[in-house]
């Protein structure tokens, strides 16, 4: 954990006087969110980069990468191309229509990595560089991308089963939201490895809220002694409140991911605390990478996965943060 923000820290530096050059904070956070602040972008040629994730829709996790990548683009003078699909083989037809329009770098996730093996060699025999974020950093260096960023999902679940043990909790279930994705299978894996007690996986369906919370009502109610709930994304887990709420269960929430409404939240203290992995750090590094690419053949992180998490937060950190989620940056 202190490893990882450390290693945050580093990242948010680096982040901050690259936001600072030739435009200037304000100013560059002004012109990024439409607000006509005047920013100066970088005096070098226009660049289009796509970015093609595994999102299903509705999920604010990527609202925040987004907002990330769309600071960064307008201080490095690109073209921002955001496009999504949950499932494996249309998110690979969408780098393939990258390819396609010869643009200038993409940034993809890798949650169903074997479904984007073919399409990131033909990006690779087409000359045009990758940078993976967000899932599947076992894979990053292998399908030829130059930069991964985002958090060891292992790592960041055997932080929240550490927690779990600290708080004496003793039966858990985690929600998998996402059927097939490496990385919220590795979150688990990770709570079981270090977690005192026990836990049970439990898939729902996460694009839809109804069916989700009628799912985890139904185990709440159905399994006695369940005494944790750990979602894996910010929008799950506002849904399992309401199904803890309705199943009469006084079993403490836990989530990966931040937004607005885990935040709220928090301060409520219907979620007992949070793992951050900061994915506007994700989005802007990115694009951030592949511009320093092109302009000064750099590559972040000598071909390791920068880390942006794990970072956990509580009630305690409310205050700050609220600041951030307002302005959609955490």
């Amino acid at each position: 954990m202190r490893t990882a923000r450390t290693a945050a820290a580093v990242l948010a530096v680096i982040a901050l006087a690259a936001g600072c050059s030739s435009s200037g904070g304000k100013e560059s956070e002004d012109k990024a969110s439409g607000s006509g602040g005047g920013g100066k972008a970088v005096g070098t040629p226009r660049m289009k980069i796509a970015m093609i994730t595994h999102s299903g829709e509705g999920d604010t996790f990527w609202d925040i990468v987004q907002s990330g990548a769309k600071q960064a683009a307008a201080k490095d003078n690109v073209q921002f191309l955001y496009s999504n699909d949950k499932e494996a083989k249309g998110q690979a037809e969408l780098v393939q229509a990258a390819i396609d329009k010869k643009v200038d770098g993409i940034v993809v996730t890798l949650a169903k990595p074997e479904a984007m093996k073919d399409v990131l060699a033909r990006a690779e025999k087409a000359g045009i560089p990758v940078v993976s974020i967000n899932s599947g950093a076992e894979y990053s260096k292998q399908f030829g991308a130059l930069a991964h960023f985002g958090q060891d999902e292992s790592v960041a679940g055997e932080a929240v089963g550490e927690e779990l043990t600290k708080r004496g909790l003793k039966k858990a279930i985690c929600v998998i939201h996402e059927q097939g994705n490496v990385s919220l299978e590795q979150r688990c894996a990770g709570v079981k490895k270090t977690f005192k007690g026990s836990v049970e996986n439990l898939n729902v369906e996460g694009t839809n809220a109804p069916a989700a919370q009628s799912s985890i009502e139904a185990k709440l109610q159905a399994t006695k002694g369940i005494d944790a709930v750990v979602t894996l994304g910010a929008p799950i887990a506002a849904v399992a409140v309401k199904a803890k709420d309705d199943a009469g269960s006084k079993a403490e929430i836990a989530t990966f991911d931040l937004n607005a409404e885990v935040v709220k939240r928090l301060k409520a203290k219907e979620v007992d605390f949070a793992v951050d992995q900061q994915p506007y750090l994700q989005g802007y590094e990115a694009i951030d990478e592949l511009w320093l690419h092109a302009y000064n053949g750099n590559v972040i992180g000598g071909g390791k996965t920068v880390f942006t998490g794990p970072a956990l937060v509580t009630e305690k950190d409310v205050p700050q943060l609220e600041k951030y989620t307002a302005r959609g940056t955490r």
